[in-house]
């Protein structure tokens, strides 16, 4: 099949769109520009499939690569038949290319290769030719010599070519992998009598076809750290025999010779081979399936609504250097910082000056929430922190994720950002700054130090890295960036902008300023297609031009133009607010007529139209905001049957980590999320969730709490 073809059978879409989506990312346009303003190109492929497309396209590009150096390579061997060539032709896997091409790879010294070198090849295809009768001793009496010094040698040595011949067969090996993928089992033992996290698999076995992500990469780790011996279980009475069905014939007398080369073949070459094969390709899904749920968790991560409109006093809690304060405005400008002691025992005059500089910094500056950070010394600064509150009408707190923050504080970014703070200051404004917009603050960390996946450091890192590079884009470009406040972090996640151009953006800005989209021209190194690819993602809002606050694209101004025109209105009512009935105004009109009136295709008069109603909306304001407490809770208050709200943190394969203001979160497993089944706890829960749930069991000396979102289930 045609990589067109494939593509539209394995994603559900037309060749058409499939070819006009390829053209359109050879063309070099960026994934969020197609999806957004080339929707009548490619009929309104959403940005996810159209990212997933682009790996998998990326994937037959190197398949078809490969398939072309593995017919060269065999072509120059004079061993490319019409035959093999068809077969690499209708290849659809890397494996079966490598199946077809295995016998003819060049080898390292083998037992065969060295029979083969001492002439005995000749003797291995006349014992799997044999059919019936035959002399098998005295014909290999024949191949004595020097090097051969007896007939046992010499079947030995044929043995051993017979056996690589087997392991090499395409078509054997096509077949024994798929019983191995039916019906082989995973199997872990102790390596050790020592305990570890790792005790649940101590004596585990799970089918492989069924097997979850997060066990196969738990089993991998106690292997590596030694205290897991790992297998891979099949059916040998399945499996042997089909061996030997291939390659004997019951009434020759070469029977036992053959015999005895497929049993060796098994054991010596194929089984392991199938062995590894199995656990690298289930390591590879388990891999594929954790960066899919981390990816998922960061994007709901981003998109948490921030907090707009309040002065943040942000706190990274610490003990023996005190808890480092700051406090921003509500366009995240650092107005004062400070250091406060209140996390130690036996404290108490530097207990009341810090409470005494923290509810001066909240006055002077009309803070009205408190980020707190929920790394070490947080369970205390939170109790120190409410307990302040009664004094502070309208003042309420959060326990803000730390996840990255250090990684920030200490990068050469931040230190650009705030030279003359030392480190955990940029902490606590980086912690505020959460709290304020998770989205902007974020991005200035490597997703992958961000946390909110399982086994992270065991994935494929640059897989990871590319995936969450993807969702960081998406979430930066659903919502749009301000081109008069945005930093250089922020404008380099904008499509066809990168780093290097977003710091020219940045200095043009500082030195000339950006009145309007149109100035973004006569940044140096901004071209017309990195104008094309990123103007739509950027707002103005004081720009003279009211659609520059939108997310039309300057390419379509004139078409949104004559759209206000027709329908009685002019881009001014966009300063007041946007024009709500727009869109039951164009429907009563006729959206195909109208349409075809001011020249665009409907999807794209439809989200003119969307943003009409609401020009420059912010997608997050649509979800339920972060909750802010003014009480604290310990996890000795907390009794079974307790009702709770709580909000998720992370989603595993597993289950789902619930803060419910304790310090330390509970988990929710998957088999407590509903009941009925739940296939995986992201079907029914996401990072960000606000989830009334109610406590089953608290262990205080592990530090862990079980919770179920089924009440009952207790």
């Amino acid at each position: 099949m045609e990589q067109i073809d494939i593509l539209s059978e394995e994603f559900h879409l037309k060749p058409w769109q499939v070819r006009a989506v390829v053209e359109l990312l050879d063309g070099g346009n960026t994934i969020p520009f197609i999806a957004r303003y080339r929707k009548e190109a490619h009929g309104g492929v959403d940005d996810q499939t159209l990212r997933a497309l682009a790996q998998r396209l990326e994937a037959l590009r190197g398949l078809a690569k490969r398939r072309g150096e593995i017919e060269k390579t065999l072509s120059e061997l004079g061993a490319l038949t019409p035959e093999l060539s068809e077969a690499l032709a209708g290849a659809g896997t890397l494996a079966e290319l490598e199946d077809l091409y295995r016998p003819y790879r060049p080898k390292r010294r083998t037992r065969a290769s060295v029979a083969r070198e001492r002439g005995l090849e000749p003797l291995a295809a006349w014992l799997l030719a044999l059919r019936g009768r035959g002399d098998v001793a005295a014909e290999a009496a024949k191949y004595v010599c020097d090097e051969v010094p007896d007939g046992e040698a010499a079947l030995a040595g044929a043995r051993d070519i017979i056996a690589e011949q087997i392991s090499d067969d395409p078509a054997l090996r096509r077949e024994l992998r798929e019983i191995v993928w039916r019906e082989g089992v995973l199997r872990s033992v102790a390596a050790t009598g020592e305990d570890s996290v790792y005790a649940m698999y101590y004596d585990f076995h799970e089918s492989v076809a069924r097997i979850a992500p997060h066990r196969v990469l738990a089993v991998n780790r106690g292997e590596r750290e030694g205290f897991l011996k790992v297998s891979l279980q099949v059916p040998e009475d399945k499996l042997l025999p089909k061996i030997k069905r291939a390659y004997m014939d019951p009434g020759s007398a070469a029977m036992g010779e053959v015999a005895a080369a497929c049993e060796d073949a098994w054991g010596r070459l194929l089984f392991p081979s199938l062995e590894r094969e199995a656990r690298s390709e289930l390591t590879d899904r388990a891999n594929a399936g954790a960066i899919r749920v981390f990816a998922d968790n960061l994007h709901e991560l981003l998109m948490q609504p921030p907090v707009k409109g309040r002065s943040v006093l942000g706190v990274d809690p610490g003990f023996r250097t005190g808890c480092k304060l700051a406090v921003v405005d509500e366009t995240g400008k650092v107005l004062e910082t400070g250091v406060g002691h209140f996390t130690l025992p036996r404290e108490d005059r530097q207990k009341e000056q810090a409470a005494r500089l923290i509810k001066d910094m909240v006055r002077r500056h009309g803070v009205t929430a408190i980020a707190i950070g929920n790394g070490t010394a947080s369970r205390e600064s939170e109790r120190f922190i409410a307990a302040l509150l009664p004094e502070l009408p309208g003042v309420a707190y959060a326990i803000v994720s730390e996840a990255g923050a250090s990684v920030y504080s200490a990068s050469p970014l931040a230190a650009e950002e705030f030279p003359d703070f030392d480190v955990s200051l940029r902490s606590a404004v980086s912690i505020a700054r959460r709290l304020q917009d998770p989205l902007a603050e974020l991005v200035k960390i490597e997703p992958k130090a961000i946390g909110v996946g399982q086994y992270q450091h065991d994935l494929k890192q640059a897989e990871l890295s590319a995936a969450l590079d993807g969702v960081v884009e998406q979430c930066v470009n659903e919502v749009g960036v301000e081109l008069s406040t945005a930093s250089a972090p922020l404008l380099a996640r904008v499509a066809g902008i990168g780093p290097a151009l977003a710091k020219n953006i940045v200095a043009y800005r500082e030195a000339n300023g950006i009145p309007d989209r149109a100035a973004l021209k006569k940044v140096p190194k901004l071209g017309p297609r990195a104008f094309e690819q990123c103007a739509g993602f950027l707002r103005v809002a004081q720009s003279p031009e009211p659609l520059d606050a939108t997310a039309v694209h300057p390419e379509s101004y004139g078409p949104a133009k004559a759209l206000l025109r027709t329908l009685g209105f002019d881009a001014v009512a966009l300063r007041k607010g946007g024009i709500p009935h727009i869109g039951e105004l164009a429907g009563a009109y006729g959206l195909e007529r109208l349409a075809g009136e001011v020249k665009v295709g409907v999807p794209t008069l439809k989200d003119i139209l969307a943003e009409l109603q609401k020009p420059g909306r912010d997608p997050r304001d649509e979800l339920p905001a972060p909750m802010l407490r003014t009480d604290v809770l310990e996890m000795k208050d907390l009794r079974p049957g307790m009702e709770l709200t709580g909000t998720v943190r992370n989603v595993i394969d597993f289950g789902a980590f619930v803060d419910i203001g304790v310090h330390q979160d509970g988990l929710v497993h998957v088999s407590r999320m509903a009941d009925t089944f739940v296939k995986h706890p992201s079907d029914v829960v996401k990072v960000g969730d606000v989830l009334k749930v109610w406590v089953v069991d608290v262990d205080i000396e592990r530090k862990r709490i079980a919770l179920t979102m089924v009440r009952g289930k207790e």
